[in-house]
């Protein structure tokens, strides 16, 4: 994968580090970032991981970013901004300026289908008093 890495410490202690591994592992989703939080969750067995913070090489992505919000770490640390991996050939952003428009100005078409349907799948888990909110 690309030059990447990160850590995640919980109380000065690391409980994860990864590296970007999207080319070994043919997995677009395996940046450093999102293989850190998959380790630190198994190791501390919680999808939650408030009170831990991430330490990483580059600004995130947004695909990281967004992971690292619904992770709930705590803190983000990084070296190189987005600026710096643009320059190495990791520009993304298109992504940043594709999130700010409107679906329908999109470059890749979104289109809704079978909502009504799609919302009784919705409809059980709001039902359910059982589940696991996160």
């Amino acid at each position: 994968g690309g030059p990447f890495g990160a850590v995640i410490a919980k109380d000065g202690i690391i409980v994860a580090e990864a590296s970007n591994s999207v080319t070994i592992d043919l997995d677009p989703t395996a940046h450093a970032e999102v293989n850190c939080i998959r380790q630190a969750t198994r190791k501390l067995k919680t999808f939650n991981l408030e009170g831990c913070e991430i330490y990483t090489s580059c600004e995130p992505c947004p695909m990281c970013l967004g992971a690292i919000y619904w992770a709930h770490l705590d803190k983000i640390y990084y070296a190189n901004d987005r600026k710096d991996a643009a320059k190495i050939g990791f520009d993304d952003e298109f992504i940043y300026e594709e999130i700010d428009r409107k679906i329908e100005e999109r470059h890749k078409p979104m289109i809704a289908l079978m909502r009504d349907e799609a919302l009784g799948a919705f409809r059980m888990w709001e039902e359910n008093t059982e589940k696991t909110e996160y």
